[in-house]
């Protein structure tokens, strides 16, 4: 059985893009975060019920179903720290209207989102 000490802050990644998604599993990977991953919102609200993530990494712009409302539908019952990302920073401020706890734009720094995740991880 795991103690709190070790357990490894679980990171869910949310986008449409493939090669994001495997990009940043992997970096986040090699500095210690168990992830997850999710290519729709659909899925990324399913696995927040599921899977009990400790942070979200979301991209806004998706098809179907965009962060925006994967927002919208996630306040409706989480309070999961939400980073938003997108390559428009113009979603920034609708996603922090909308409840996300940070923004970043892409393309970012992988440790300046690392630095960000143990920030609200540890909230």
């Amino acid at each position: 059985m795991m103690n709190e000490v070790t357990k490894k802050t679980c990171v869910l990644v949310v986008d449409d893009h493939v090669k994001v998604l495997r990009f940043v599993e992997i970096d986040l990977r090699l500095r210690g975060f168990e992830v997850l991953t999710a290519a729709s919102g659909d899925e990324a609200l399913d696995l927040v019920k599921t899977a009990n993530p400790d942070v979200m990494l979301l991209d806004i712009i998706m098809p179907e179903m965009d962060g925006c409302e994967v927002l919208k539908q996630l306040r409706a019952f989480s309070q999961l720290p939400v980073i938003a990302f997108s390559a428009s920073p113009g979603n920034r401020d609708r996603a922090i209207r909308l409840g996300a706890d940070s923004f970043v734009s892409k393309p970012f720094r992988p440790d300046e989102m690392a630095r960000k995740i143990e920030e609200l991880a540890a909230r």
